[in-house]
């Protein structure tokens, strides 16, 4: 797709509002034009007093639209919020023009929809005039309105008000015994890279206790400790008592608000494991079907049956864990309506504590890129009714939604919703997305987020993304040890540069 921009536009914001309706597209100026290659200009003149005017133009397969829109600057939004909202309703109204196509989330396009409804409630809003400014300002269809709006109330339910000295601490364990089909992450399968798991061990702990020793030092309070991948149960039993006896040295497990390992893949989980777990004070465990469909679970690249889900998850019910969460994906290639609805019925009969329904999403290097023929779609075929069944069913049996998030090239441009049962909500997805507080990453390709709410001129969030090595064998080496060591000063740093400490 070619852009062609004039004035102080947000060129990121224009492409990631064209995904949604050229899902797949890539962006370059130097692409050879034809006429199956949309071209967009758009145009912003210099903002004035009073207002900011925008013109969009985009001309797809012998076929232009034009639109030309002006805001007046107005109380409570700044000029930068009028401006975006003028460029995504001149954006928005051409590519629905020639593509038919409007879509439920309108010109929201970020990993937060529910960012805005937050922001309007912390103006005093109430929770009706914000679901009608979603819907008026930002073309979102009502049900997501709603649905944004109750999200946003429930996640400033359990953030409660932060302290600028909490944080949670992310492990990462980046190995799997297979690899998905749809799987992007950094996690190794190959019997040699799956090897270096005992040194990774050794290695992660003692960054542990580095990270656990700064953490202290600097007095900050953890809430949160979150173990995922990857597929952390991929460890072995004895492997597991000895990272999570680990953690159960550096810090009280049973003073922390969740403490939770992502076993995730039905085909690595056993009593043994589950049973170190709960001994060790792990209280929340996912077990991850993603659909109940072993023909569809074939097609993915899973290993694992349905059969082997049950026989799982009834383990892990056994174990007295006593937070269950599971995953769904709808839209997965294969699936339809009537296969998910059925496998979401069976899940719900199992009454997990959290449900989690993922959109099919088509990452830039997953596998099924690379092979799969279509798989990106604008409207999504039976995905919207799979992801509106699965809200509603949750909602009629008492689960509350209470994180929400979206990525780009998500089928039909739909959302990823976490549900829970009352009181068992989980906490780390929460602070974690909404970057309410520090999340220290230890282990490869995790990155660790330093938060502050207060900067010096009080105005606004401030963050310092830290990269760890990405790959296991550059965490493993001597440049690793001294990254890791580096990013341990950086975050002493941070905290005393900010007068987070003393």
């Amino acid at each position: 797709m070619r852009l062609y921009i004039e004035g102080p536009v947000n060129k990121y914001y224009i492409q990631t509002l064209c995904m949604i309706f050229f899902p797949g597209s890539k962006f370059s100026d130097d692409q050879e034009v034809t006429e199956d290659t949309p071209q967009l200009w758009v145009t912003m003149d210099p903002p004035g007093e009073g207002g900011v005017d925008v013109k969009a133009t985009l001309a797809y397969r012998g076929q232009k639209a034009e639109a030309q829109r002006h805001y007046d600057y107005r109380e409570g939004y700044t000029k930068e919020r009028i401006q975006k909202i003028a460029l995504g309703d001149a954006v928005t109204n051409v590519c629905e023009t020639l593509m038919g196509y409007r879509s439920s989330w309108g010109m929201l396009t970020g990993v937060r929809p529910s960012k805005v409804a937050t922001e309007l409630l912390q103006k005093g809003m109430s929770k009706t005039r914000v679901k009608k400014e979603l819907s008026k300002d930002y073309f979102v269809i009502p049900k997501k309105a709603n649905l944004a709006t109750e999200v946003a109330v429930n996640e400033a339910r359990l953030i409660g008000t932060p302290d600028r000295k909490d944080c949670s601490v992310y492990i990462s364990i980046p190995f799997c015994p297979t690899r998905c089909a749809y799987c992007s992450f950094v996690s190794y399968t190959s019997k040699r890279l799956l090897s270096l798991i005992p040194d990774y061990l050794i290695r992660l702990v003692r960054d542990l206790e580095a990270t656990f020793e700064v953490i202290g030092r600097l007095g900050l309070h953890l809430r949160t400790v979150y173990i995922g991948g990857g597929t952390p149960t991929i460890l072995t039993g004895e492997q597991l008592r000895y990272l999570l006896g680990a953690v159960e040295r550096l810090t009280d497990v049973r003073a922390l608000e969740e403490y939770t390992l992502e076993a995730g893949r039905p085909d690595t989980i056993d009593q043994e494991k589950l049973a170190v777990a709960r001994e060790m004070g792990v209280g929340r465990i996912s077990v991850n079907p993603q659909i109940l469909c072993d023909e569809v679970l074939r097609n993915i690249g899973r290993a694992h049956t349905t059969e082997m889900f049950y026989k799982a998850f009834e383990i892990a019910r056994a174990s007295g864990i006593p937070v269950i969460n599971t995953d769904l994906i709808a839209g997965l290639p294969g699936d339809k309506f009537s296969t998910f609805a059925a496998s979401f019925d069976k899940i719900i009969q199992l009454r997990p504590e959290n449900i989690t329904v993922h959109t099919f999403c088509v990452k830039r290097s997953a596998d099924l890129r690379k092979t799969g023929d279509g798989i990106y779609s604008m409207r999504g075929g039976d995905t919207g009714k799979c992801v509106d069944y699965s809200q509603i069913q949750c909602i009629h049996e008492g689960y509350q939604p209470y994180y929400m998030y979206r990525q780009k090239n998500t089928v039909g441009n739909f959302e990823n919703v976490g549900f829970s049962l009352p009181g068992y909500e989980g906490l780390y997805n929460i602070y974690m997305m909404e970057e309410v507080h520090s999340i220290f990453a230890v282990g490869a390709g995790a990155v660790t987020k330093l938060v502050d709410y207060y900067p010096a001129d009080g105005s606004a969030q401030y963050i310092n993304r830290l990269f760890n090595p990405k790959y296991p064998y550059e965490y493993l080496d001597a440049a690793g040890e001294d990254a890791m060591k580096d990013k341990n000063r950086r975050i002493e740093a941070f905290y005393k540069e900010r007068h987070l400490v003393d």
